[in-house]
């Protein structure tokens, strides 16, 4: 009797144990399913959307001109907004330094250098240039130097919220001669090439 009672508790408690370990295995199966929607249909994981492709705003061919820890600088590209609607860029940062917007306007008959009220303006279905002698995003005071090869992180913050990471190569570049010092004007841009490299 003893004996047949014994072996009834272990067949029940084994029985137990077999449950609890399919609801186990139902269960994890279940959060691994919830972590593999992401697929495209055939059980491979689908792509998350890039940051571009995700974006309102692109920035074609985005450069820096390289130059030493402390000085000012400046950073350029094509703005594309292939949206219906204009799109504002109303600040930008950057880890390598304090950023403002800039543009070139006459001033007492000189070109000089000054912050972009309102921001930059990309209207819909458009590009803007940021170029040596027009508009640019002014590197303030790099905390290190800006070598020729090196990659530099940006963020545009856009006037609806929106944050659109980029980033940009530096080149050495002297283009139309431009100074980035504080209370220097700059000649008009030469016709040089954006991009254009100094040998």
């Amino acid at each position: 009797m003893a004996t047949s009672f014994i072996r009834g508790s272990r067949r029940r408690v084994l029985t137990a144990a077999l449950l609890a370990a399919a609801l186990t295995t139902l269960g994890l199966a279940g959060c691994g399913g919830d972590k593999d929607d992401n697929t495209d249909g055939t059980g491979t994981p689908s792509r998350a959307p890039s940051a571009a492709a995700a974006s309102t705003l692109t920035i074609r061919d985005p450069w820096v001109k390289a130059g030493p820890a402390g000085e000012m600088t400046a950073a350029f590209g094509v703005l594309v907004n292939d949206t219906a609607a204009d799109i504002t860029i109303s600040s930008a940062e950057s880890p390598a330094s304090p950023l403002e917007l800039h543009e070139m306007a006459m001033k007492d008959g000189k070109m000089v250098m000054q912050p972009k009220e309102g921001g930059f303006v990309v209207e819909a279905g458009s590009t803007h240039e940021l170029a040596p002698g027009g508009d640019h995003l002014m590197l303030m005071k790099p905390g290190a130097a800006i070598q020729a090869g090196d990659e530099v992180s940006f963020t545009f913050k856009l006037a609806d919220g929106t944050a659109v990471p980029f980033t940009a190569i530096a080149k050495p570049f002297a283009g139309a001669e431009e100074s980035y010092e504080p209370g220097m004007h700059m000649p008009p841009a030469s016709g040089v090439p954006m991009g254009s490299s100094a040998p």
